[in-house]
């Protein structure tokens, strides 16, 4: 099958296309009208997003830890899973209760009772562990139980009361009026003595 060649006049076509646009209702072209609504958008890109409201709050993972009530912030939580199998860690601080396995990933099991210096209750078939990290540090942290998720309001975290003393003193953001205890798992993680040195000197 054979094709005929034409010719196409673009100016007809253009001029078809202008007509087609104005009867259904679409502006013609207006250099002005044009540089006027850029400029609009451009305005209104560049305010600045509203901060979120503080009744946002913070969202936590609540825990009991030696009948006391501790948050971790979620952003914090990788991982919850029961305390089965672990391996003792021998020239290990004495905080550090071993290390275990999960999912390929062999992490340290930290118990906070005697990072914090508080009086041990013994372990139970309730023991969870709490894996939390960030980009440099990940380990597991060891927790009586898991209550649940539940968020923090900023404005509900008080000055941490004289009760807290030694370790926990540094290592609380804050705590609220029901006695959540709010923990700074940024400085946390960021402790030098949780690296974990598996050398045997």
């Amino acid at each position: 099958m054979s094709v005929k060649s034409s010719s196409i006049d673009w100016a007809a076509l253009l001029k078809r296309q202008e007509a087609a646009f104005a009867a259904a209702g679409a502006p013609s072209r207006d250099p002005e009208r044009e540089k006027a609504l850029l400029d609009e958008r451009a305005r209104l890109l560049s305010r600045q997003p509203e901060r979120p409201s503080d009744a946002q709050g913070i969202e936590c993972l609540e825990f009991l830890l030696s009948g006391e009530r501790y948050a971790i912030e979620i952003c914090y939580v990788a991982a919850t899973l029961p305390l089965t199998d672990f391996t003792p860690l021998f020239c290990a601080p004495s905080f550090v209760l071993g290390i275990t396995n999960l999912r390929g990933r062999i992490i340290s099991i930290v118990d906070l009772r005697r990072f914090f210096e508080l009086p041990a209750m013994g372990l139970s078939d309730l023991n969870r562990v709490i894996v939390v990290g960030n980009e440099q540090m990940e380990f597991g942290v060891l927790a009586d139980s898991i209550v649940g998720t539940r968020t923090v309001a900023p404005g509900a975290l008080l000055p941490i009361p004289d009760t807290f003393t030694g370790p926990r003193e540094e290592y609380v953001a804050g705590v609220t009026e029901q006695r959540l205890a709010l923990l700074d798992m940024g400085r946390i993680l960021a402790d030098p003595r949780m690296v974990v040195h598996e050398e045997v000197g």
